[in-house]
């Protein structure tokens, strides 16, 4: 899948992360788990604030939660996917969020002027982090799924 950028010292504080590291490979795999994601057939690798995972996946969804998840904890700075998902599908965008945002004006931005309803999809894509939809912080990097 790629490479992604994330901001290190914003997310979830995962055991054994800091913002000069990310957490050990089987804490990042069981905070997965506690997203309710499996992280069975993973292969998670930490060197400093870069994670490197591989493996399979059950969608190409589920694979990039798996990326969100461990890119928004404190300490990781960037996440390399080699993951394989089994049911391929249109890959989504990934946006980080500025000062100012809305998860109203993201779904414009991304779906078109009027579209602004559509917030509640961005929400869908990205739980967690997203718990509140008034509450979202600069820094965090969304999952935009492509329009339906």
């Amino acid at each position: 899948m790629g490479l992604f950028k994330f901001a290190k010292s914003i997310g979830a504080k995962i055991f054994g992360s800091s913002e000069a590291q990310a957490a050990p490979a089987d804490s990042i795999k069981a905070a997965i788990a506690e997203h309710g994601l499996d992280a069975s057939a993973l292969d998670v690798k930490v060197d400093g604030d870069k994670v490197s995972i591989s493996g399979k996946a059950a969608s190409t969804e589920q694979a990039e939660k798996i990326i969100l998840a461990i890119g928004n904890s404190v300490g990781v700075a960037e996440v390399n996917s080699n993951l394989i998902a089994d049911a391929a599908a249109k890959d989504s965008v990934f946006y980080t969020v500025v000062k100012g945002d809305t998860l109203w004006a993201i779904a414009e931005k991304h779906y078109g002027k009027g579209k602004g309803a559509k917030y509640t999809e961005i929400v869908k894509a990205n739980t967690p982090p997203v718990k509140n939809p008034d509450l979202i912080q600069p820094g965090w990097v969304l999952r935009i799924p492509p329009e339906a």
